[in-house]
This record gives structure tokens, C-alpha cells and sequence, in this order.
């Protein structure tokens, strides 16, 4: 394989395992979040609904990019939460791991739960501009199967993003504090520029044992 294509190789493999594992993190904690919507806005159907369609979109997404490893005969490198962008925006904000969270102190507290529904709706924004970029990429243009998924990404992005934001403002509460789009914003860069290159170089990286749906602990 000439340096060129090599690259190529890799840097998609690196993409893909990321958002495989951004994916997964994405529906599984939304099943908590929806627990809390539920309990903090029984009266609100169409705002639960949006939820539920933004987790089921994730769930989507996921399977999307399981079935394209699936088709090459292997299993996508094995990340951490530390390629997560929810994971560390939750746990700059809320001081600790989104397993840590405690639904019930976030349905208790209506600062927390807009907090929350901010943390969300700048994580989904900061993804739709993500892949809008990432579909300009020729690498990722050249990779129909990849380009693809990130096409149906592009399109589902706005429903993850608007409930919340629709939710703040109908309420009157701030759609964004100016620390919490630095945030957004520095922890976009130190994914972008420090972590995502670590992964390309480490060759020792392993890959998934079992597909993380399937078994709680693959990601452990």
C-alpha cells in the first residue's frame, strides 16, 4: 500500500471508530436524559417525542457505522471516553462522568435541567457543523459507504439539536452561557488537534473484542 492510501486508510478507520463510540455514548445516555424530560415535563408530548426521535436517530447512526466495519470483516479500533465530546463537556459542567449523573438531582433542579438541555443542544450543533466539514473531505468523499452514512448524519443533525434549544426559549431560559460555547469550543479543538492524531499514531491501539450493544464492557 503506497503512503498515500495508507494514510487514507487509517485516518478513516480513526474517524469511524470515533464516532462509533460517539454514537453509542450518544443513545445510551439519552435513555437517561429521557428519564429525566419525562419526569420534568410530563405535559410536554411533543418535547419527549423529539427526544425520542433524537435517541432513536443515535441508535440509528450507530448501527450505520457497526454495519460498515461489519462489511470489512473487522472490528473498529477501541476508543475511550476521553474521544468523547459529551463526555467531557458533561463533566466540565457537571463535575462528573456522565454514569456519575444523577438524574434525579437534575430533575430536582431546574438550573441543572437547563444546563443539561444547553450541554446538549451545543454538543448536536457542534456536530451537524462537524460533519457538514467532514463531507468536503476527500477522503470521506471517496469512501461512498462513508459518505454515505455521514450524508444521513448530515440530514437527522437539526432534530437533535432544535428540541432543546425550541424548549429553552419557549421557557424563557438562556439558550447559551459564554462558558459554556468556550467549552464546546476548547474541548472541539483538543479533540480535533490533540486527541484524534494521538489515536492515528498509536498503531498499538486495540480493536473491539465485542460490539459495545452487545456487551457493556467493551468500551471499559
Amino acid at each position: 500500500m503506497n503512503p498515500w492510501a495508507a494514510f487514507r486508510s487509517r485516518f478513516l478507520d480513526v474517524l469511524a471508530s470515533i464516532y462509533i463510540y460517539n454514537e453509542h455514548r450518544g443513545y445510551t445516555s439519552l435513555d437517561r436524559v429521557l428519564e429525566a424530560v419525562r419526569a420534568r415535563c410530563p405535559d410536554d408530548p411533543k418535547f419527549i417525542a423529539e427526544v425520542e426521535k433524537h435517541r432513536a436517530d443515535e441508535h440509528k447512526h450507530y448501527r450505520m457505522f457497526r454495519r460498515y466495519y461489519e462489511l470489512q470483516g473487522r472490528m473498529p479500533l477501541k476508543v475511550d471516553r476521553t474521544c468523547g465530546h459529551i463526555d467531557h463537556f458533561i463533566q466540565r459542567v457537571f463535575r462528573c462522568t456522565i454514569d456519575e449523573l444523577d438524574t434525579q438531582a437534575i430533575v430536582a433542579d431546574p438550573k441543572a435541567f437547563e444546563q443539561l438541555c444547553r450541554v446538549i443542544m451545543l454538543t448536536e450543533q457542534r456536530g451537524m457543523r462537524q460533519v457538514e466539514i467532514l463531507l468536503t473531505n476527500p477522503h470521506i468523499r471517496s469512501d461512498k459507504a462513508l459518505k454515505r452514512i455521514f450524508e444521513v448524519v448530515e440530514k437527522d443533525e437539526p432534530d437533535h439539536y432544535l428540541p432543546y434549544e425550541r424548549w429553552l426559549t419557549r421557557n424563557g431560559r438562556v439558550t447559551a452561557r459564554w462558558r459554556e460555547r468556550w467549552a464546546d469550543y476548547w474541548i472541539h479543538k483538543t479533540l480535533m488537534l490533540v486527541k484524534l492524531p494521538a489515536v492515528f499514531l498509536n498503531r498499538s491501539t486495540p480493536r473491539l473484542a465485542s460490539w459495545p450493544d452487545e456487551d457493556a464492557a467493551a468500551y471499559a
